[in-house]
């Protein structure tokens, strides 16, 4: 799995991040870890952990992802929690499938055989409204929205931001044309 990636934004991640990467360490795979360099505690408690540390230029979730993808090098990228909501065991079988032509794949706990244990029965419903309106208005076919592996081709990701940056840019009524 040296071709692959984990990126990983991480926020305020100074207590469950070091256990990911812990339970990571097993896995031959290069770990990405973005995050605001202010965080202190966060960097400190990942130091002696082996991955890469890039530090955010803008603020948000959105933009960790796009600074990370644009920064990876590896040929397979997936985006990985920090809060410790993924399991690992699974990333060998998603870069496989990954590999035998697909693009995206995309994977849950609500998937055949997954689970969680931190659901409540009022998160459980949210979710499955909220991948209800997902699956409807961007014609997705997953299960967990909230907590979807996303792993892909980095190509594949460098492509989406490339079409989303020029929508961006495109749409915004303040460009003028100089």
């Amino acid at each position: 799995m040296k071709e692959l990636t984990l990126l990983i934004p991480a926020k305020h991640e100074s207590e469950s991040l070091p256990l990911v990467l812990d339970e990571l360490k097993n896995y031959e795979c290069k770990k990405l870890i973005v995050l605001d360099e202010n965080d202190i505690d966060t960097i400190n408690a990942i130091k002696n952990f082996d991955c890469e540390v890039l530090f955010q230029k803008n603020k948000g979730y959105g933009s960790a992802l796009i600074e990370g993808i644009k920064k990876i090098g590896s040929d397979y990228i997936c985006i990985f929690n920090a809060d410790g909501s993924f399991d690992p065991k699974y990333l060998k079988e998603m870069l496989n499938e990954c590999k035998s032509n697909s693009d995206f794949v995309f994977s849950s706990r609500y998937s055949k055989g997954g689970g969680t244990e931190d659901d409540t029965f009022l998160t459980f419903i949210g979710n499955k409204i909220f991948t209800a309106i997902g699956n409807i208005f961007f014609n997705l076919k997953i299960d967990d929205i909230l907590y979807t592996f996303v792993m892909g081709r980095s190509k594949s990701f460098k492509s989406l931001i490339n079409i989303s940056l020029k929508i961006c840019i495109n749409q915004n009524p303040i460009t003028k044309a100089v």
